[in-house]
């Protein structure tokens, strides 16, 4: 389809502050906030690649080693985040179960999945419905914003459950691992540019 964007009329919108200025042949400052403008974000794609390979490699040690180890009366043995799942159902905490088995497994999948499309759907210049698109890097970047929300509660279960005197909460070596995948896929939306979903929408 035809390409009737502000590049495609001259002109640059800030990334910092929204204002559209006039295109020119050299690199300019943003009138308004003084931002250095850019027709794209410099170097998106390959930014936003090299981040989420790295959050798939960190992925995996994040689910296979241990997040936690959960102990009563002296006995305990270390969790992945499934099998920690599974001790909180035991443990009667369901609803605690359900809300890691949803921001620890489903949620960074699910961001990790979507980045990749919408790289996939960047390179190969797919035709799509841009806007539809772009709604999805939204909700990826929102989402993002509360990626931590597990470690935050793991941090809170620890201590609440070692203030019990019964039970203890200890945190495992996947922890950071996961906490890496969550600040590494932070970054990749971050540094995705969604206008290039539009860029790749071009006349066959």
């Amino acid at each position: 389809m035809k390409q009737n964007n502000a590049l495609a009329q001259g002109l640059i919108r800030c990334q910092d502050c929204g204002r559209l200025e006039k295109m020119v042949a050299r690199s300019k400052n943003c009138k308004l906030c003084g931002s250095k403008l850019h027709a794209r974000v410099p170097h998106s794609f390959q930014r936003t690649l090299a981040l989420l390979v790295s959050s798939f490699a960190l992925y995996i040690p994040a689910n296979l080693f241990p997040i936690m180890t959960v102990t009563q009366l002296k006995v305990g043995e270390p969790h992945t985040i499934f099998g920690g799942i599974i001790a909180l159902i035991h443990g009667n905490m369901l609803p605690i179960a359900m809300l890691v088995l949803v921001a620890s497994i489903l949620v960074p999948l699910l961001k990790l999945l979507g980045l990749s499309l919408l790289l996939l759907c960047v390179h190969l210049r797919w035709q799509v419905n841009a806007k539809r698109w772009t709604q999805l890097y939204r909700i990826i970047a929102f989402v993002g914003r509360w990626s931590m929300l597990d470690i935050f509660m793991i941090s809170i279960l620890v201590s609440l459950v070692n203030l019990g005197g019964v039970a203890q909460v200890i945190a495992g070596s996947a922890a950071t691992a996961f906490a890496a995948v969550v600040i590494l896929t932070i970054f990749a939306a971050k540094s995705f540019d969604p206008r290039l979903i539009w860029d790749a929408q071009i006349e066959k």
